[in-house]
């Protein structure tokens, strides 16, 4: 059965390039503000924009993921750049970095994304969606002087993810707030069951009304000096009057300082660290899927690897896969990895032929969008699905969210990390299951009989194990002798049931979902999850 990853790119173009538009709109600031964070030009956020789209999502086997500028290596970069001496000297640790990121992927690195407990990348998404729309806030009232894509908790105006709420008081715009409430007003209106039945709500994502109900917005106040929308309020993209002005933005890498040990350093930290970042996110974007498709680790790190060498050499800093724009694809119904491709190429098309225009968009259109992506991201249904879980899934959840709020997004994942793996060394690790085979007539009939103690450090062996399930055959899983199962691993397994219907898998259970009160795992709806 072919793959939907692999199908044409217009396959399903009515679905991803609509999506594809909206993840453009929320990248493009995103792209600017990660570059500004990062000290670095802000061009170089744009090239790396459209690199991560186009390069690394032809390469990719991510369905829904996104790659570009990440929040999460900003801090890395600007300390990378001062202490290297110039852009032109940090361009060769990318390039090195990609090198790096491509035999990692090679030697098979990427299972170590199989390896994180699924209570850990919920929480990763949750705090991320907490987290934008903290940040959304300020932007939505007219303070702006935090860039977009700046997640650390302490910003560069001294001020904090909360007190920034405070201190934003003091900058409210009237102009913007009306335009922050009616962008806010079209998006929940759009998601109305009353309004999507129209055929017109299918064919235009909610966010793309409301960006150009902004562009009005601006015009008609800026007829009205008192109430006009400053420029500090707007996007800002560099704009290019001549061929030679374009080119100019453009950096190249300085390959002389290949003698500098220092470059080499910065180089595996990139590598190590983008590498984490986007295997996570990966495994987060996944778990998105209403398809439940997996993304192939290895394959993503030679795209992130061919990505970064790319950026490294035209001028951008380090890309990831990053789960904002990867969730926005989601959210607006991008259903394969040509979304991801349109989104770049929509980026390069905009700043040669219309960056005036987007130039009129506000910043707090934007705000309105990230804000209700961030709700989705950090519903309150996923917290009482969390709570429901038992303690065991809740306090590494709830802690890496914390984490991710008031450190950073790698921070907030070791904590969530550490306390998981502390909650799970109290149980017993053992063998997590053996398999016989048989037949009914002329059907092949696979027999999974699961251990007595199933954790999620068995999560990598029984995820492959289903994975090289052949097609047409009959998968019994047996819990039968099992006293306890990690989520992860029923996660797993849930997963697999709905894929099996499209390999024509008919799995049958024995005491998976059991009533008897010594099992520590609980029944769980198979019914499809509702990701909007």
């Amino acid at each position: 059965m072919k793959s939907t990853t692999d199908l044409s790119p217009f396959h399903n173009f009515k679905d991803d390039f609509p999506a594809s538009i909206v993840v453009f709109l929320v990248a493009m600031p995103l792209c600017l503000g990660v570059a500004l964070a990062s000290g670095a030009p802000l061009y170089s956020g744009l090239i790396s924009g459209i690199v991560g789209g186009i390069v690394v999502g032809s390469l990719s086997g991510s369905p829904l993921g996104v790659s570009g500028p990440a929040a999460g290596l900003a801090v890395i970069v600007l300390n990378a750049i001062t202490d290297l001496g110039s852009f032109d000297v940090f361009l060769v640790a990318v390039v090195l970095a990609g090198i790096l990121q491509i035999v990692m992927g090679y030697a098979r690195a990427g299972i170590i994304a199989y390896y994180f407990p699924s209570s850990v990348v919920h929480g990763m998404l949750a705090g991320i969606g907490v987290l934008i729309f903290m940040k959304q806030i300020p932007h939505a009232v007219g303070y702006d002087v935090d860039p977009e894509g700046d997640f650390s908790f302490i910003q560069a105006d001294g001020q904090n993810t909360l007190s920034e709420l405070v201190n934003m008081l003091n900058y409210v715009s009237p102009s913007v707030v009306i335009v922050s409430v009616f962008s806010l007003a079209v998006l929940i209106l759009w998601e109305l069951p009353s309004i999507k039945q129209f055929k017109f709500a299918k064919l235009i994502q909610g966010p793309l009304v409301v960006v150009i109900l902004g562009i009005c917005l601006n015009l008609f106040f800026g007829n009205t000096p008192d109430y006009a929308i400053k420029a500090e309020h707007l996007v800002n993209i560099p704009i290019s009057t001549s061929v030679d002005g374009f080119l100019s933005n453009f950096a190249f890498p300085d390959f002389s300082a290949l003698s500098n040990p220092q470059v080499y350093v910065v180089a595996i930290v990139l590598a190590v660290v983008g590498s984490l970042e986007t295997l996570l996110c990966a495994e987060a974007s996944d778990k998105q899927d209403p398809l439940k498709r997996i993304t192939p680790a290895n394959r993503e790190l030679k795209a992130q690897g061919v990505g970064n060498m790319v950026c490294g050499l035209i001028g951008g800093i380090p890309v990831t896969q990053v789960i904002v724009r990867s969730s926005v694809n989601q959210q607006s119904g991008g259903k394969t990895k040509a979304s991801a491709v349109f989104h770049g190429i929509l980026l390069l098309l905009s700043i040669i032929i219309i960056p005036r225009v987007l130039n009129l968009i506000p910043l707090a259109t934007l705000a309105a969008i990230l804000m209700v992506v961030g709700y989705k991201l950090a519903k309150p249904t996923l917290f009482k699905k969390m709570y429901a879980q038992g303690w065991s899934q809740f306090i590494p959840f709830v802690t890496t969210i914390v984490g991710i709020v008031f450190t950073n997004l790698l921070m907030g994942i070791a904590l969530g990390m550490a306390v998981a793996i502390f909650i799970i060394l109290r149980n017993n690790f053992k063998i997590s299951y053996h398999m016989e085979q048989s037949s009914e007539g002329d059907q092949k009939v696979i027999r999974l009989i699961l251990s007595e103690d199933v954790t999620f450090l068995n999560k990598a062996s029984i995820l492959k194990t289903l994975s090289n399930i052949p097609d047409n055959v009959i998968l019994e899983i047996d819990a039968s002798n099992t006293y306890f199962i990690h989520n992860d691993v029923m996660e797993i397994i849930e997963d697999f049931e709905v894929n099996a219907k499209t390999r024509n898998i008919t799995v049958r259970t024995n005491d998976l979902y059991p009533t008897k009160e010594h099992k520590t795992f609980k029944h769980y709806d198979l019914a499809p999850v509702d990701v909007d």
